[in-house]
């Protein structure tokens, strides 16, 4: 039975790693735990108990099994997996295209808004870029100024474009302007950076972080990019081959402001060592 209720418990994720930060000590016992603070109120609550489909075959398919996770209100959290072990098949029972699973999706607003960014950017071709963002807007917000918004993206000068005129770099930036634009209680990506030269995706991550920033929204990303949720994520969340079982989870708080290269280089290499298999 799915249960969408609002009602939001304490995690069930276990987390078998580890931050920077942890205290070894603490974890064999030479010296007392410190007391921790209480964990931020969680925004969303995902526990994807079973999910089966029926492949062109017929064959019966377990693509999820016993999958829990949470996400802090206003964080960032990255899904790691293998190809086709069912990151995206998660991403759309959380965004609701998909209620045929066993489990529940909790979240702490759950009449607030939920935006999604995909692979490819789904923009009206025979509507301008201005236009695609606008028509997202709720009525009484249409004539929103998004001048701000547009300047952040680098798309101040190409708003009366359509979209066969853009690179896909380009269309991608608009499918952000129009996922940001209704202010989302929750903001789904599924591999916003995939198929992009790497200036290019660098470029798409910075202005990522500049808009999520100007106004932090819980945010869910599906990656193969370690690199990229290194850089993004405050917690990245790794899923096992399919059916897609929580394989672990590492936080990362460290501000994104003191994520330089050196860091980022031996946190990657510090998350490879502790998953196999991701980089």
């Amino acid at each position: 039975m799915t249960d969408f209720s609002a009602t939001v418990p304490p995690s069930s994720a276990a987390t078998t790693g580890t931050g920077p930060n942890a205290d070894p000590l603490s974890e064999r016992g030479s010296a007392p735990p410190m007391p921790s603070s209480p964990a931020p109120p969680a925004s969303l609550d995902v526990h994807i108990a079973e999910k089966r489909f029926v492949s062109a075959d017929g064959t019966d398919v377990l693509a999820i099994a016993d999958l829990a996770f949470t996400a802090a209100a206003g964080s960032f959290t990255a899904l790691i997996g293998p190809s086709g072990c069912g990151k995206t098949t998660a991403l759309r029972i959380i965004l609701g295209l998909d209620s045929d699973f066993s489990g529940h999706i909790r979240r702490a607003d759950p009449e607030g808004r939920i935006a999604a960014v995909f692979q490819e950017p789904r923009l009206l071709p025979w509507r301008d870029v201005e236009t695609n963002v606008r028509l997202a807007l709720p009525p009484e917000r249409r004539a929103d100024d998004l001048g701000p918004l547009f300047e952040t993206l680098g798309l101040a000068d190409m708003t009366r474009r359509f979209p066969g005129e853009l690179s896909l770099g380009l269309a991608r930036r608009v499918a952000l302007a129009r996922a940001v634009a209704i202010r989302p209680a929750l903001l789904l990506l599924d591999e916003p950076f995939v198929s992009l030269d790497e200036e290019t995706a660098a470029r798409l991550r910075a202005l990522l972080l500049d808009v999520w920033s100007a106004r932090p929204t819980t945010a869910v990303m599906v990656t193969h990019n370690l690199r990229e949720a290194v850089e993004l994520a405050d917690r990245i969340v790794f899923l096992t081959e399919r059916p897609a079982r929580l394989r672990g989870v590492y936080d990362l708080p460290t501000p994104r402001a003191e994520r330089d290269a050196f860091w980022q280089e031996r946190t990657v290499a510090e998350v490879g060592a502790l998953y196999p298999g991701v980089i």
